[in-house]
């Protein structure tokens, strides 16, 4: 099972690992290179949220877009071979988008509701988490709401892994 922890500056993470995404929308290019930086001293593959720039800047293994980001196939233009790019999606319809314009992953949610914030959309459960994996042949990361109880649940479903900020925590 792939593990991805979402993380911020505080770099606050525990357990093992596979990837981390650094989520810092509000810090400045320099800064947040920085942070990327001290993230890969950590841990082998790290992404860096919506930043290709900084991604790249830094040497991470690539980017993570949001819903509605400027297409896959328009960043490989401009990265390197072996640059991972996935993306958000909260629906079939964006899972088999992002995989037709070429990324490397998706992170499907909420699958349940999140923990570290009020819901933004609706669970979207175990059952259109299955649906979703199965259309496609790229990883799908289970997030929202995924705990060390049920992440199993969300590989049996059909996942590759889950993605989370709160059951990484310290």
């Amino acid at each position: 099972m792939l593990r991805c922890c979402i993380t911020d500056r505080t770099l606050d993470f525990t357990g093992k690992v596979d990837w981390v995404l650094v989520r810092d929308k509000d810090l400045p290019a320099r800064e947040l290179i920085a942070v990327v930086r001290r993230a890969m001293s950590r841990v082998g593959k790290v992404l860096v949220n919506s930043r290709v720039d900084v991604a790249l800047a830094a040497g991470a293994a690539g980017v993570h877009l949001p819903s509605g980001s400027i297409a896959t196939d328009e960043w490989r233009r401009i990265t390197p071979a072996g640059f991972l790019i996935g993306v958000s999606c909260h629906s079939l319809e964006d899972v088999v988008l992002a995989e037709q314009e070429g990324a490397d992953y998706v992170v499907f949610g909420p699958v349940f509701d999140p923990l570290s914030k009020a819901p933004d959309l609706p669970a979207r459960g175990l059952d259109e988490l299955g649906t979703v994996a199965r259309a496609v042949r790229i990883p799908v990361l289970a997030l929202g709401g995924v705990t060390e109880e049920n992440a199993a649940d969300c590989v049996a479903a059909g996942a590759a892994g889950v993605a989370g900020i709160t059951m990484f925590r310290s």
